[in-house]
């Protein structure tokens, strides 16, 4: 059994300022973000997803109720039949381009921190020995097969996938004179930051208090660290997240021109 890939889209996007649209559905070369995370993940034949709502989650559910009649040419029949006979009122043309999808949307709160939106997810973890965890505004050329079968190898309770992010400003290299020997134009950080597309083992639930609204990244993956059971995935393609309008930008135009996410 493929482990069931758990998508975080219920934050309030605040710094893309746009209150009235889900910023995971914010249209990248004609389909939402969140699509093309969960085409990714499709890519490798793990087509089991978890929707963790919040914020405008109505928006996340019509989606993907509207799914099939807006992806797909559709053939309404409008009028009854003059025989007497019933035919389907509506008949589906060709196929999505991705295998079949299970999406289950879940309610986790409106505010809830990631690690209690994980946690209010556990009903639908019982069946499974272990899961992915991804954030719905990122997308990378990430190999996720190749990600699941280090996670498997190295035994521990939680994998994640470290990227490296440029610089925003360019760096001068200078003499104690002033004289400039060397610029370079946003050079990569030495550091390795949350890339998302993590890989748990079920019982990194049991690390989770109930009765605290904690933050994952503060809470969960320090605890991790601390008993040796977070290792870390080095991933050195391409990676973009989307937490502003320049960053929708980016995208946009990535995919126009080279398109370096597709992986399928």
């Amino acid at each position: 059994m493929q482990p069931p890939v758990i998508i975080l889209c219920g934050g309030r996007g605040t710094r893309m300022g746009d209150p009235l649209n889900k910023k995971e559905l914010i249209d990248i070369g004609g389909r939402p973000l969140l699509w093309h995370v969960m085409r990714l993940f499709s890519a490798y034949n793990f087509n089991q997803f978890i929707l963790a709502l919040g914020h405008q989650g109505d928006q996340v559910r019509r989606y993907f109720l509207e799914y099939e009649t807006m992806s797909r040419d559709v053939t309404l029949n409008l009028a009854a039949s003059g025989s007497g006979e019933q035919s389907p009122s509506m008949i589906l043309g060709q196929q999505p381009d991705h295998t079949p999808w299970q999406v289950t949307m879940v309610d986790t709160g409106l505010d809830t921190e990631r690690a209690s939106r994980l946690n209010r997810l556990r009903p639908y973890l019982e069946n499974c020995d272990r899961f992915f965890f991804a954030y719905g505004e990122a997308v990378a050329n990430i190999n996720l097969q190749e990600l699941l079968d280090f996670h498997l190898a190295h035994g521990r309770l939680a994998t994640i996938t470290g990227i490296q992010v440029n610089f925003q400003y360019g760096i001068i290299e200078a003499a104690e004179d002033g004289t400039v020997h060397n610029f370079v134009e946003k050079p990569p950080l030495p550091h390795w930051v949350n890339g998302g597309f993590m890989l748990f083992e079920k019982g990194v639930l049991d690390l989770i208090d109930p009765t605290k609204d904690d933050i994952h990244e503060k809470e969960i993956l320090a605890q991790l660290a601390q008993q040796n059971q977070l290792i870390l995935h080095k991933h050195t393609g391409y990676w973009q997240s989307m937490k502003t309008l320049n960053d929708a930008r980016k995208l946009r135009q990535a995919w126009r021109e080279k398109r370096p996410w597709q992986v399928w």
